[in-house]
């Protein structure tokens, strides 16, 4: 039987023997001979049959999974076949689903984040003839998937692939979303689909600079529960490294443009184990095989055919497979235009086309022959339409009778309620978890880890990426201590002077402002990590809280270096007042700038996910903050419908503590007797003409004014740069605030924008 099978459907053997067996001797097989081969799929009484009266695809006939493989034994030497009839625990079903959007729409859908799939929009040669106001991205779409199967979905770009897998994994919103997504009948809720399954992005989002081995581990770190030693942890990694045929890779950095690392198919395979540290129930990808060459992408899709050996359902989207591939695959979607114009087993292909009237050629490929002539009903002005009809026809005249083969499938149904399978399958291995009982394992968390562990996760993982890129924090470095240097030697050794007074306003707004400035190149690191971090924490990697205080714990040390190398740079060069005190202060004030200013640029990469359009607004916004600082124009001269953007001035507070910092001290004079001429046109009169007028202004006051009389102090200074509002101790704690509250509103944009889901 086994032998049969092996000579008729090829596909079946794993793994295949070069050069592969032909898949017929002189004719295709019969739908009749492959049913009574490997049997029918049971009949789902539910959904029997369509809204428009036509059979469900249920009703296909499917191949019987086996566990742990097609046959035992699969991948590691032969064996015989396994036992026909098993239960499954798991069986995916979905029924009806349709998904609409606006015809006319530019820039994408509102909600809908950049990394979704802009090849699932409908192509011109959409079938209908008059352009509604809406279009189906997906209509009426019906099939199952079942533990220990890779169910693949397959068309032209924009035929829906990637909505469809987007809607199996709950990222269309339920609103939007028409149908029913079942899971042993039951319907799925997002914190369980969360828990059990992961969804693996076309793009592979990996950090450029850990290596292969420690990306895993950070992965088994946040989707592995804490109570698993780490003993257990590394021992997953290693496995799921073997799985993965990633084993001579192990110790090399994943790369990027500018770092040499693994190949594409390794990375990309990195980039599935990331999500299935934890062993999930069911796995999505969005065309895991896209970029690939045929090589790659049929490692890349045996490794799925071991995840789904291993007890998961994989499902999958593709764009065009190989011979190879197609025989790995257990069940086979075609759709286009968002509808399906085949469903069933790879095997079915030739049979199904050769009764529609267009047989497949024995020595083509069956997927590029479907394709292709899938693309050709596209252009011709009926469109789809007759491939749709034919396949609902074609599924109510090959629907398996109540006979033998229902008998033999009925076993296939699972008989446990979804906890239940859940608990079993945790207690055979599945969604690696600490507790050695099912019934506790089956409580399924939305986060495996605490608070705490994720910071120290999140932040070990940054340090280490960012402590391999040296050359980032070098530059700013750079940038810094050459600012300050050209501040230091143009404002070099001030003197206590009406002229010194005032070039100590302009170094300080311009000193003030570099540091908000300077932060303005912190704006890509988010942007560059957002993809990474939206993947994991769609399905619950960790919380976004955790990553924004670790974002924030990471970053600051190197702050600190900035501000003392800055302060080390100008304080003693510019002569500025206080002594240690007051250094002590100054470099308080440029580190509090430091912080709130790379506070705002974060909370703006978190809103803005473009770097160019980030960029000018950062630099634009810093502008404004500086122009009303109170150092072009004073507080009291502001008007009074722009006196509120005074006060939401960044630069301002700082601007203010480190004035009050110089000037507030008692005993600074910095107009002396004479001085009180500098600055207007009586400076160019003689000396004796400035005593003499010194001396009529004191008679006519009525007190002595000398060469050497202090008429304006530094708190004098400061009264007229209108700064008396507060301390500079409290401008300190109000540009530390802003800090804190710009990072309060990086957490919110984060939770309001991140939601993954179309709508």
């Amino acid at each position: 039987m086994a032998h049969a099978v092996h000579d008729r459907l090829p596909f079946l053997a794993s793994p295949p023997a070069p050069p592969p067996p032909a898949r017929e001797r002189g004719r295709n097989p019969s739908l009749a001979e492959m049913l009574r081969l490997v049997g029918a799929a049971t009949v789902d009484p539910a959904a029997a049959a369509d809204d428009d009266g036509s059979a469900s695809v249920f009703s296909l006939p499917l191949p019987l999974p086996t566990t742990p493989g097609r046959a035992a034994g699969a991948g590691v030497g032969g064996g015989e076949c396994a036992p026909i009839g098993r239960s499954v625990q798991f069986r995916l079903a979905f029924t009806g689903l349709t998904y609409s959007v606006r015809a006319k729409q530019r820039g994408g859908r509102p909600g809908m984040l950049p990394l979704q799939r802009r090849s699932d929009r409908v192509t011109a040669a959409a079938p209908d003839a008059h352009a509604p106001r809406t279009r189906a991205l997906l209509d009426g779409i019906c099939g199952e998937a079942r533990e220990g199967e890779i169910l693949a979905v397959m068309g032209a770009s924009g035929s829906g692939k990637s909505t469809l897998i987007d809607a199996l994994a709950n990222r269309i919103s339920r609103d939007a979303l028409k149908g029913a997504v079942t899971l042993n009948g039951e319907p799925l809720t997002g914190n369980i689909l969360k828990s059990i399954s992961a969804y693996v992005m076309q793009d592979d989002l990996l950090f450029p600079m850990l290596t292969v081995t420690e990306t895993l581990s950070f992965a088994a770190e946040f989707r592995l529960p804490r109570v698993l030693s780490p003993a257990k942890k590394r021992a997953r990694v290693q496995a799921l490294i073997d799985q993965l045929g990633l084993r001579a890779a192990a110790n090399t950095i994943i790369g990027d443009e500018g770092h040499r690392g693994v190949s594409g198919g390794e990375r990309r395979r990195v980039s599935i184990g990331t999500d299935i540290i934890h062993d999930p129930i069911l796995l999505f990808l969005d065309e895991p095989t896209s970029g690939l060459d045929s090589t790659s992408a049929f490692m890349v899709v045996k490794v799925l055919r071991r995840i789904a050996e291993s007890g998961s359902i994989v499902i999958t989207s593709i764009h065009q497979p190989s011979q190879r591939i197609l025989g790995l695959l257990d069940r086979l979607i075609l759709l286009s235009g968002g509808r399906t114009v085949f469903s069933g087993t790879p095997s079915a292909l030739p049979s199904y086309f050769a009764e529609f009237g267009f047989p497949v050629p024995d020595d083509e490929n069956r997927a590029e022959f479907a394709l292709d002539l899938i693309r050709e009903f596209e252009s011709s002005p009926t469109g789809t339409k007759p491939l749709v009809d034919f396949h609902r026809a074609w599924q109510r005249m090959h629907a398996p009778s109540h006979g033998s083969a229902d008998a033999d499938q009925s076993s296939l149904v699972p008989t446990m309620s979804l906890k239940e399978a859940i608990s079993a399958s945790i207690s055979r291995g599945k969604l690696v978890s600490g507790s050695d009982v099912a019934g506790e394992a089956a409580s399924v968390h939305t986060y495996a880890n605490p608070f705490w562990v994720e910071m120290k996760v999140l932040t070990k993982r940054s340090a280490i990426n960012t402590r391999r890129m040296p050359e980032l924090f070098l530059i700013r470095l750079g940038a810094v201590v050459v600012t300050g240097a050209i501040l230091a030697t143009v404002f070099f050794r001030l003197d206590q002077s009406p002229k010194g007074a005032q070039e100590r306003l302009g170094f300080f707004a311009f000193a003030m402002s570099t540091m908000f400035y300077t932060c303005a190149d912190a704006l890509p690191v988010f942007l560059q990590e957002r993809y990474v971090f939206l993947r994991e924490t769609a399905y619950g990697a960790y919380r976004r809280a955790s990553y924004v205080l670790s974002n924030a714990i990471v970053s600051f040390p190197p702050l600190v270096v900035l501000s003392l190398s800055f302060a080390f740079t100008t304080f003693f060069a510019v002569g500025l007042a206080g002594g240690v005190s007051g250094f002590a202060f100054y470099t308080l004030a440029i580190l509090a700038s430091f912080w709130a200013g790379s506070g705002f640029v974060t909370f703006l990469s978190g809103v803005i996910p473009h770097v160019m359009i980030g960029y000018t607004v950062v630099v634009a916004i810093l502008a404004y903050f500086l122009l009303f600082s109170g150092f072009f124009i004073n507080r009291d001269r502001i008007p009074g419908y722009w006196i509120w953007f005074h006060y939401l001035s960044l630069v301002k507070y700082p601007f203010e503590g480190v004035l009050q910092n110089e000037f507030g001290r008692a005993g600074e004079c910095f107009v002396r007797g004479a001085q009180i001429f500098d600055n207007s046109p009586l400076a160019a009169l003689p000396d004796a003409v400035k005593a003499r007028v010194l001396a009529s202004i004191s008679s006519a006051l009525g007190v002595g004014i000398g060469a050497d009389t202090c008429v304006v102090t530094g708190r004098g200074v400061l009264q007229q740069a209108a700064v008396t509002q507060l301390g500079k101790w409290e401008c300190l704690l109000v540009t530390v605030a802003w800090g804190f509250l710009f990072r309060l509103f990086f957490y919110f944009s984060l939770v309001l924008g991140s939601k993954n889901k179309r709508r």
